[in-house]
């Protein structure tokens, strides 16, 4: 792949090694009795993370890409709590659990700095914002029933 747009983006890359690595490295450990609970929910919420991201990225004005990112920071910090989970059921190593979590606080990190610097910049604030505004208008509806009663 090339290196522009979201692949400059290192928040973005963060968070796509870390839904790879939650399906690389956490998934294989899981039960397949968990495929439509905790491998459903870890593997949906992993992939929510960078989505997020990136439909900010692709958004012109910041207050948008901020709330975005704001769902990614869920997102990410939901993935932690099924992780979490899947230690407390014994599912993981103690190995796999520590590559996940020093993954997943960098991305915290990064995530809370890009949010800070999105903030701060206001990149796109000067963007026109359209406003949709429907004038008021008398509809004439026509009774069908009516019509023909008449007749």
């Amino acid at each position: 792949m090339g290196n522009s747009g979201l692949e400059r983006l290192k928040v973005w890359v963060q968070a796509k090694d870390l839904a790879v690595f939650i399906y690389k490295r956490v998934v294989p450990c899981l039960p397949m009795e968990e495929k439509w609970g905790l491998i459903s929910q870890v593997k949906r919420s992993a992939v929510s993370i960078p989505a997020n991201i990136a439909e900010g990225y692709g958004r012109y004005y910041y207050q948008s890409n901020v709330q975005f990112c704001y769902n990614a920071r869920g997102s990410l910090q939901e993935t932690i709590s099924h992780v979490i989970l899947a230690v407390d059921l014994g599912y993981l190593t103690d190995e796999v659990y520590a590559g996940f979590i020093t993954k997943a606080n960098e991305l915290l990190l990064l995530l809370n700095g890009y949010i800070a610097y999105l903030k701060k910049t206001k990149i796109g604030s000067n963007e026109l914002t359209h406003k949709i505004n429907e004038n008021q208008v008398m509809y004439d509806i026509e009774d069908p029933v009516m019509e023909d009663s008449e007749n």
